[in-house]
């Protein structure tokens, strides 16, 4: 395995602004190679912890091999740092970085990473600060070398780089709301400290473009939806579907719109396969990716392609089927390029995860990048991408009231 020469550029000023500042961000699209760089990096160190996420550990291991790198590299994901024996390292690189960056408490995988002794951090992130640049706080206060050093809490930050205001929730309270960060006055603090890499600037020959496919459900999915928007809850055959809160009717319509529900006894029971099947049909003789929300889903989906289809990426480039994956475990630190296409069978909430998501696929020499989403006619994920991708905001419990007026 042979470095690009951006890799090897960002590998060397890396390198330099790490020695001179003890901390790195590599603010790095999808795709474009940030891992590659960091491993690089690390050749300066000879004790190196690499955090990620479970799925990314293999494909980590397998770069530093190819690479031929000999010092000593640790990997581990982030829900098991506390298993970890050793406690100091030469170096620190923490992938996706973006998942320290809650506000304003601190996330656990935070305090967790903390409790290491290191001098040198390295953070790599396609989506740094992806709904507020409030979210770098907690990701640099790793770091007792961090340009944000004299400030020992969020809240004493923010009086500095947030404008706070007041945000009205349920029963006519109010709260504090942090997201909106004073931009250029935190970018101008730590613009020493970060390398940016886009697509555009590495040659990435495509453009992904979304694909909204709307489809009808079953009169049933309509029927559960209606009587939840009415009476809160439904009793069925196979149990009670209830949505006392405004929570629960938001996640309750979430599930039914993409053909599965979570009842009131814990269990899950699938209830229109319409999507799948629709997905099937659609993309037949190609090789797909469906990303899906609820473990449901996966059953739903697993009972219209059989064995056509897996959840182990391994076995689906060695037998070219289609594989499928929860958005939220598939979205960091995997690569599918050798699929045809994306299809989103449910949409996340979450503005990090459609971004993310979305660029699994993408490659450097990739000339086409469809991307396609699969809604319910009628349904409230229309309403999710309008919020993920046009507002750029997180679909929370505050956007689903305004659509549904619900108290």
């Amino acid at each position: 395995m042979i470095l690009r020469d951006y890799q090897q550029s960002d590998a060397d000023r890396g390198s330099e602004i790490l020695r001179k500042h003890k901390l790195l961000y590599v603010m790095a699209e999808v795709r474009t190679g940030k891992t590659a760089t960091a491993l690089t990096i690390g050749c300066d160190f000879e004790n190196v912890l690499f955090v990620t996420k479970l799925k990314a550990i293999g494909s980590i291991v397998s770069d530093f091999k190819k690479l031929g790198y000999t010092y000593n590299l640790t990997t581990i994901n982030y829900e098991s740092l506390h298993k970890l024996e050793r406690t100091d390292y030469d170096l620190i690189i923490i992938d996706e970085a973006h998942r320290l960056g809650g506000y304003p408490k601190k996330p656990k995988a935070l305090v967790e990473i903390k409790k290491l002794k290191c001098n040198h951090h390295v953070f790599l992130s396609g989506t740094p600060c992806p709904e507020s640049w409030s979210q770098i706080f907690h990701q640099l206060h790793v770091s007792k070398h961090n340009p944000f050093k004299e400030y020992a809490s969020f809240y004493k930050w923010a009086k500095d780089y947030v404008d706070v205001q007041k945000k009205r929730i349920a029963h006519g309270l109010e709260i504090n709301d942090y997201s909106s960060a004073r931009i250029e006055l935190i970018k101008e603090k730590v613009k020493d400290i970060i390398i940016t890499r886009t697509q555009v600037e590495t040659g990435f020959k495509s453009v992904i473009e979304d694909k909204i496919l709307t489809i009808p459900m079953k009169p049933i999915t309509y029927t559960i939806a209606k009587t939840l928007l009415k009476d809160n809850i439904v009793q069925g055959n196979s149990g009670v579907i209830l949505a006392d809160t405004a929570v629960k009717l938001q996640q309750k319509l979430h599930q039914v719109y993409s053909g599965t529900v979570k009842l009131e006894d814990g269990s899950s029971v699938i209830i229109d396969t319409s999507k799948a099947e629709y997905i099937k049909e659609r993309f037949k003789g190609q090789t797909i990716a469906i990303f899906y929300k609820y473990k449901e889903e996966y059953n739903l989906i697993k009972e219209v392609f059989n064995d056509e289809i897996t959840n182990d990426i391994s076995e689906s480039k060695d037998r070219n089927i289609n594989i499928c994956g929860q958005i939220q475990s598939i979205r960091e630190g995997v690569n599918l390029s050798h699929c045809d296409s994306i299809v989103f069978l449910n949409i996340d909430f979450s503005n990090v995860s459609y971004k993310q998501a979305r660029d699994r696929m993408n490659g450097l020499d990739r000339l086409k990048n469809d991307v396609y989403f699969v809604f319910a006619e009628r349904g409230i994920e229309k309403k999710i991408y309008r919020t993920v991708t046009v507002d750029k905001k997180k679909y929370d419990i505050s956007a689903f009231k305004k659509d549904y007026e619900t108290n």
